[in-house]
């Protein structure tokens, strides 16, 4: 049977990385897709792991030789993307993939893959409540945490474009929704 794919998108600070890695001890069958970035490695984050961590030469290259599902610029001159090379190691593992994805990326990866994939977007309480979170993780400038609240203010207008919108108020909820909402679309056929 082929791999389904699970695509988990939202604005920064929305918390689909919480509920990924949640879902990720829950489910043995998920295997996680890492992106591919040329921005600057954070202090606790692992080549390979957290992303694969690319020059800007680098990832044009690969831009240019059509080596993503998918790729943003996301800020300026700052790219994510999903490696095509990523996603068929992990079908081939005989995986399913969760993804955890800018919106446009969940757009592009839900493209390619429309029979085979559900994308959850993960919505925040407020526009406020989200903002705020983003302050209080103290992990950017106030430069990029400009940019990022104002991204995020655009992609929260993108929520009825996916199957499944998952409120993010209560997190003991939020996961347990998450947990359903997996369980049911891993059981239906393909």
């Amino acid at each position: 049977m082929q791999g389904k794919l699970i695509i988990f998108t939202a604005p920064s600070g929305a918390g689909k990385t919480t509920i990924v890695r949640h879902l990720l001890t829950v489910f043995d069958s998920l295997a996680f897709s890492v992106s591919a970035t040329n921005r600057p490695k954070r202090e606790h984050e692992t080549h390979g792991k957290d992303y694969y961590f690319l020059s800007t030469a680098e990832f044009r290259e690969r831009v240019k030789n059509g080596e993503f599902v998918e790729w943003e610029e996301v800020y300026d001159n700052q790219y994510y993307g999903t490696l095509k090379t990523e996603v068929e190691r992990l079908l081939s593992l005989g995986k399913n993939i969760i993804f955890d994805i800018d919106v446009k990326g969940a757009t592009n990866i839900k493209r390619e893959y429309p029979d085979n994939s559900l994308a959850v977007f993960v919505k925040p309480p407020s526009p406020e409540i989200l903002f705020e979170r983003l302050r209080n993780r103290k992990t950017e400038s106030e430069e990029s945490l400009r940019k990022r609240i104002t991204r995020a203010a655009r992609e929260l207008e993108y929520e009825e474009s996916f199957d499944a919108v998952l409120l993010n108020d209560v997190l003991e909820e939020t996961l347990k929704n998450a947990e359903l909402l997996l369980k049911k679309y891993l059981t239906e056929t393909i």
